[in-house]
Order: C-alpha cells, then structure tokens, then sequence
C-alpha cells in the first residue's frame, strides 16, 4: 500500500485518518488507498449508522483499543469520514496496516 499519500495526522492524543467506506460487502476489510483515504469494505448497510457503528468496531478489532477509543470525526452521514483514535501514533497505525 501507499502509506505515504495517506491523509492520516497525528494530533495531541492520538491520530485522525481519512476514510472512505464501502458498505454492503462481501467482507469487513481495508481493501486499499484511494487518493488520500484509506478504502475501507464494511458488510453493514449504511441504514440507522449500522455501518458507522461496524467501523468503529472494525478499527478497535484492527488496532486492538477499545471501541471508546475509536470516534467518527466527520462524515457520520457520508462514505467519507474522518476517524480519530486515541492512543496510537502514525507510525503504529502504518505498521498495523502493514501487518
């Protein structure tokens, strides 16, 4: 993957990565890079934040953190979002993707 054009930040607790969502898939899945967001398939709906509420959990289970430190910065109504997670630097995040 193309780490480097990835729009992932640190900020003062943690990082915030853009994210664009693929809901209805066959399987839970960070499928790629398009542009500078991260392509994420969800097997969730996007009806009554069912896919919101499986993108929170799927980053936690990625990172290993708990779902309370795992938020929807952005986006909570569209397949483009910015997610923050507490507790991890940019550097962790690349090498959880990269495993």
């Amino acid at each position: 993957m193309e780490l480097e054009t990835l729009d992932c930040r640190d900020v003062s607790d943690g990082i915030t990565v853009k994210v664009k969502v693929q809901p209805r898939a066959s399987r839970n899945a960070v499928s790629g890079i398009i542009g500078d967001s991260l392509k994420l398939a969800l097997t969730s709906p996007p009806v009554d934040g069912a896919a919101n509420s499986a993108c929170i959990a799927f980053f936690a289970e990625l990172c290993r953190v708990a779902k309370g430190r795992v938020t929807i910065e952005s986006g909570q109504k569209s397949r483009e979002k910015v997610i923050k997670i507490t507790g991890l630097d940019k550097a962790g995040f690349f090498a959880v993707l990269q495993r």
